[in-house]
């Protein structure tokens, strides 16, 4: 982790960085990289598998929970779904009969709406300020890539329908325009993969003329393969503007071959001067 002048924060290049100044069109996920709306959302998904997957013969409580709370991360930044398949799997494999995967997924977006509906409702109503739900600096960088006159996209593992109407809630539509994508009924007929091939394909453009922004490893690990430029997010959402990295994001999207990682957005000018050399 380093901390240099122009940065005021921490950050880390990879070894492999290089400016890219062909740079056109920019992914961004949401939960956890523009919103925080939904910050806590494990809480609320992990005692949720905890009460739902049998333990077996000399297994500690602690170790049950490690294990969920892997697979639950492992599969963070795709669709819900895929989380809720690995639960029935779970249970399955420990000689229990799951539930369908959209009945656990039905049931843990009641639970969440119970932890984020006085969010929802203090902000409509403005005795919330709307900013305290964004990540630190994330609006700034948007007027930063919308100045640079590129084009936004923003794709997120939460159900399209929501993430429409929180993007709008914080006042981000307007960045994207129609470019807002998320998890749909049929789960096949989205991800973030499908997405950047559209973006390539719609706009006839090369892979190394995409940079991606986000805090779980699928749009880090799909801009990579088609040689995009990527940037991690390892916000720590439950401290907001700390300036601290999320150490598990932290690893986990090193790992996963980031191009650059930073905590929030507070030094978003001075990234962007890096990333273009400009």
């Amino acid at each position: 982790m380093q901390s240099l002048a122009p940065f005021i924060g921490p950050f880390e290049f990879s070894p492999g960085f290089a400016p890219r100044p062909q740079i056109s069109h920019v992914l961004l996920d949401f939960d956890g990289t523009l919103s925080l709306i939904r910050e806590g959302w494990p809480e609320v998904m992990l005692p949720m598998f905890v009460e739902m997957v049998p333990a077996i013969p000399g297994e500690t409580e602690e170790s049950r929970r490690r294990l969920l709370h892997e697979d639950i991360m492992r599969l963070n930044g795709k669709q819900t779904i895929y989380q809720m398949i690995q639960l029935a799997e779970r249970i399955k494999e420990r000689g229990a009969v799951p539930q369908d995967p959209l009945w656990y997924k039905a049931e843990y977006l009641r639970r969440l709406q119970d932890r984020i509906s006085s969010r929802l409702e203090g902000i409509r109503h403005g005795t919330l300020p709307r900013e305290a739900f964004l990540v630190y600096g994330a609006r700034a960088l948007l007027e930063n890539l919308q100045a640079r006159k590129l084009q936004l996209y923003l794709a997120s593992g939460t159900d399209e329908i929501f993430v429409k109407q929180e993007a709008e809630l914080l006042k981000l539509a307007p960045f994207f325009g129609k470019h807002i994508y998320g998890a749909l009924d049929d789960y096949k007929q989205f991800s973030k993969k499908m997405v950047i091939e559209r973006i390539l394909r719609e706009n006839s453009i090369q892979g190394e003329q995409l940079l991606s922004f986000g805090d779980g490893y699928v749009e880090i690990e799909n801009t990579k393969e088609v040689g995009g430029l990527a940037v991690a997010v390892a916000s720590d959402e439950a401290h907001n503007g700390s300036g601290r990295f999320d150490e598990w994001k932290y690893r986990r999207l090193l790992g996963v071959g980031a191009d650059v990682v930073i905590p929030d957005f507070r030094d978003a000018e001075a990234l962007l001067k890096c990333l273009w050399s400009s």
